[in-house]
Parts: structure tokens; sequence; C-alpha cells
């Protein structure tokens, strides 16, 4: 069976896990015969299997490790989730695909937004023009927790020496070597544990080593980040959706996938200490959008490629292409970022100009992104919480629509990591306090070690990176996923769902940089399928949505959120949520 295809079912894999299996391998591994004439794709082979010497010397031994709170995640939101679960009380284990302050986009965040009444607006007057700048389709409770924690964030981390050196990993390091929480790096969680219908952990693969690990925990905050396509030219090429991904296999609803980064030129990054940013009318304001991405549709590029510049301007015969939608005035908030991390709009002018004259280039660098803070698991509440009893999110990796589905605040996203970190933080310890310890059994978990290291054993197969070439050929154009139509976006669907069918559960990996490579795909394209189905269900342009065959805002219909899950036979799904009335 391939766990990937949309026969699926998040409990029909592993019953006693619940679900917490996954990926890559359901049917190749264990002798494990793919089902004769499985939607036309011939039976996989494997000789019978790996031998058991073989297998043993690839999956090396198992290590078991308990908590009560597990964060995943090294950046802005799973340091203050760290810290904040052990300040309430907590046992608590980080854990990093790579190395905590070095991994994500954390370190590249230049700019980080506090708010302060004294600046001159007040919070009604912030959360009205941040209403009006999202087109309405920002969480009031998350904007409004960015106002409220905003200012403790930034003393917080002046206090750990943030705002004190280029990179923040000392900074990072700092409070939880003082508080001796528990780090483990350089290890990617690949599936978590269910058991009794909540989160019970997770498992993964040491990276560097023939290893595997399986953490017990009453509680996960995820805290994973962006999720994108290994675009060049931004720093995203570790953040492949791996926790929607997880989330998701174990029925957690995910949001926010419409919506699209437009940062449009490679960041500078790691450039100058960080700086703090107030609130002014001026820095309200919808951006990042798709504009250049129009113009480049309907007129082609200006410099003979896709990346070159088009020229300055609004878009001729754009749809609303006035101050809301239209680029920001001056072009270093466009290529600096402003929703931060990257540059947050004050790391410098792009190369060549500013001022909207120099080398203005369209969206593809952050492919796969949404906006910061716009996708992710759905929330609950205003407290973080998935609908999975024990699963939180925080950061980018909780579609907590701060901003709506575009950037409204430069340097908004680095504080609004560190305050749902704190809230998430705090949360997952008063549950963890609240509940016994579950466990999956050893069979379980040696069942999901099998699926973790599938590919490795696996003879023959597609390369990760080929197949994740091919899925970007298919996702990155900007006629596909900037400038949407029906017809292009259900072309596009049809190749990811032959990928997802035919090349995800033949991955083949060398090495263990290969199987790492092998689960990230699979996560890739998960991801991509997610992207499509929601950009198809939503019918109107809004933010950073553009349908060229509905380029109108339609409040009517569409005023609301759209969450993706699956369906009871394991189909991916497609719900409106509506937004609050403020």
């Amino acid at each position: 069976m391939n766990p990937l295809n949309t026969k699926f079912k998040r409990r029909g894999f592993l019953g006693a896990v619940g679900g917490g299996c996954a990926v890559i391998s359901a049917a190749a591994y264990a002798g494990r015969e793919m089902p004769v004439g499985n939607e036309g794709r011939p039976s996989m082979s494997h000789g019978g299997g790996p031998s058991v010497k073989k297998k043993n010397a690839a999956e090396g031994r198992l290590t078991q490790v308990t908590a009560d709170v597990l964060v995943v995640g090294g950046g802005m939101a799973g340091v203050f989730a760290a810290v904040k679960a052990h300040d309430s009380g907590a046992r608590v284990l980080l854990v990093d695909k790579g190395s905590v302050g070095r991994s994500g986009q954390t370190p590249f965040a230049r700019g980080i937004f506090r708010f302060d009444e004294q600046d001159g607006m007040s919070r009604e007057e912030y959360l009205r023009k941040t209403a009006e700048a999202a087109e309405y389709m920002n969480n009031p409770a998350y904007t409004g927790l960015l106002l409220d924690q905003s200012a403790a964030v930034v003393d917080e981390l002046k206090s750990w020496g943030f705002f004190e050196e280029a990179t923040y990993t000392k900074a990072m390091n700092k409070p939880l070597r003082e508080r001796k929480i528990r780090v483990i790096e350089r290890v990617m969680l690949t599936h978590l544990l269910e058991k009794d219908g909540r989160v019970a952990g997770a498992m993964g693969l040491y990276i560097d080593k023939n290893e595997s690990i399986a953490i017990h925990a009453k509680s996960v905050i995820l805290c994973t980040g962006a999720s994108g396509f290994k675009p060049t030219g931004w720093q995203i090429g570790a953040q492949t959706a791996d926790g929607d991904a997880m989330a998701y296999r174990i029925g957690a609803e995910i949001s926010g996938k419409e919506w699209v980064d437009g940062h449009g030129g490679t960041n500078y990054g790691l450039e100058g200490k960080p700086m703090t940013t107030g609130s002014n009318t001026e820095e309200i304001r919808g951006m990042l959008g798709v504009e250049q991405n129009i113009e480049v549709e309907k007129n082609g590029p200006s410099a003979g490629g896709m990346m070159g510049p088009p020229g300055g301007g609004p878009p001729p015969g754009g749809r609303d292409s006035g101050e809301r939608r239209g680029p920001p005035p001056d072009g270093d908030k466009m290529a600096g970022g402003p929703g931060g991390p990257p540059g947050g709009g004050h790391g410098g002018p792009p190369p060549g100009g500013k001022g909207g004259k120099g080398p203005i280039v369209i969206g593809g660098v952050s492919a796969g992104m949404s906006n910061h803070k716009a996708e992710g698991l759905f929330p609950q509440d205003d407290r973080c919480s998935s609908n999975i009893p024990g699963l939180y999110a925080a950061g980018d990796s909780l579609c907590s629509m701060q901003n709506g589905g575009i950037y409204t605040q430069v340097g908004s996203s680095l504080a609004g990591s560190g305050a749902q970190g704190a809230l998430a933080g705090k949360t997952a310890a008063r549950y963890a306090a609240s509940v016994q310890e579950v466990r999956v059994t050893d069979e379980d978990l040696n069942l999901i070690r099998s699926d973790i290291y599938a590919p490795y054993l696996r003879e023959r197969g597609f390369s990760p990176r080929w197949v994740t070439r091919t899925m970007q050929g298919v996702m990155i154009p900007n006629f596909i996923l900037y400038v949407k139509s029906e017809e292009r976006l259900q072309a596009a669907l049809t190749y990811i769902e032959y990928i997802r069918d035919h090349q995800v559960p033949l991955l083949k990996a060398d090495d263990l940089h290969e199987l790492r490579l092998c689960h990230e795909t699979a996560n890739m394209v998960l991801n991509a399928e997610m992207k499509l189905r929601a950009s198809l269900m939503r019918k109107e342009s809004r933010g950073s949505h553009y349908r060229e065959d509905y380029p109108e805002r339609n409040d009517d219909e569409w005023l609301c959120w759209i969450k993706i899950r699956q369906d009871k036979d394991g189909n991916m799904e497609t719900v409106k949520h509506p937004v609050p009335a403020v």
C-alpha cells in the first residue's frame, strides 16, 4: 500500500500505533507485496526483502528516551517553547534536524517587532489597521498575542545577548544551557507516535550514524518552520514541510497552503546585527503580494529570464494594484523581507537599486513557502493547540494567521515566533502535568523503524534528488504557484499525484544523507498536493493568492480559512472554516 496515496487511512497501517507511521515504504518492506494492479503500477520487486543481517546492519540500534514535552526545532519558536515549558516544570527535550541557532530561517532574520503604545498607536487601532491590510483574513487572537508579548520577547532576547551577534548561536543556546535542557541535534524526526487518540512522542533517524531514536513524550510542540520546495536563493532548503507531514499523517488539520511567499531576491542574511522595529501607520500594509509575478506572466520578463528585473511600477491592468496590494513603496522592503525573518526590511536595499527603479524580481526563490505565520497546523484555540490532544505548534509551523495571507508588519514574524513558542511551551507543560505517559510498544516501534529505513534497503528505485527536481519543475513556475488558474492547477495536480503514487513509494537511498532526502522529498510532495488542492478550492483573489480566472475578492463565499485533513477513507479533503467576526 502506498502510504501517500488517497486511499491511505491514517489508522489503517499500524493499528496499535494508531497511525503513527508513514512515509515511504509501507509496502516495500518485510515481504509485503504491492497489490497486483495497483492503479496500473507494476508491483515493486525487492527480491523477497533484505536479509535480516543486512536489515540489522542498516538500521543499527534503536535508542529510546522519555520527556514530558518534546520540542521539534531549534529556531526562535523552538527555543522559547523549550525554555517556557522547562520553567513551567516540565522535563523538556529539544530535537533539531540541524543545530540550534544555525538551522531554519531564524539565523537570517535582521528585524524584530516590539509593540509599544507609546509609539503612538493604540492596541485597538493596530488591530483594526492590521485587519484592513490583511483583507480580514488575520486571526485577531494571534495578532493580539503579538502585540501583548512582543516587548517581553525582545526584552528576554536582550538578556540572552541576541542583539550582540550577527549569528544567534550563542544567544539561542544560552538559556538552554543555563537550564540544562536536553538537546539532540542532527536528528530528523519522521513519524509522530500516537496512542489512545493522543500524541505519544516521535521517532526518527540520526543523520550521521546508523541509529534511530524513539522519544516517548506526553506532549509534542512542532516548531519545524516553513514548508519549502528546496528553491535556490533562499535559506529554506532544510525546511521541507516535515512537521506538517508528520502531523497530517496522524490526523491533524493543516491550513494556509494557498498563500504564497513573494520574496523576490536572494536574502543577504547574516549581515549586521538585528534591529527592533516599532509600530507606525506606514508599516501596517499588505506586502509581498504577487504583482510582479502577474506582470511577468502577462508581459514576459524584461531581462531575458524569469528572475530578471521586470521593471518598476504596478502591473499594467492588474487587478487592485493600488496601495494595499501593490509592492511596498521602497524596494528595500521587498528584498529584505518585510515579514522577517530574512532581512526584516532592514537588511539593506536590493542589489542595484531602491524605490522600485532597481531590479524588482519575481517570486520563486522561496517557492513552496506560504507567508510567515500563514501555514501549518490549524489552531483549535488561542493557545497553539492542534486537534490532536497533546500536539501543539508555534512559529511558522502554526497557521496562526497572525498577519493574514500577506505581510503587514516589518519584524513581526520573529517576534510572533517567540510569543507563540512561549505560549505553546506553557500550554504543553500544563497538559503534560495533567496526563499519564502512554507508550507505543516495541513491536510497533520496530515496524516504524523498518518504514524509516526501507529506502536504504531498497535495491532499485528513484533518487530523491531526481524526484525533487521533477516536483520542482511542476510546482515552481510562476504560472503555477503564483499566477493560478483552474486548468493549470489541475494539470499540475495530475503530475503531483503521479509522483506521489509512482515515484515516492520507490525512493531509494544509497547512504544516510540520501535517506534523509528521501523523507524530505516525500514531505515536499505532500506539501505540493496540499498547495494545489487549497489553491483550487479558493475561487477568488485575496492577499498573496491570485487566481486569474477569479480575479476579484469574494467575501460572500471566501471570508474563511481552508483546512486540509484526511477523510475517513484516507483521502485528502479541504473544508472551509469561517473567519471569526471582529
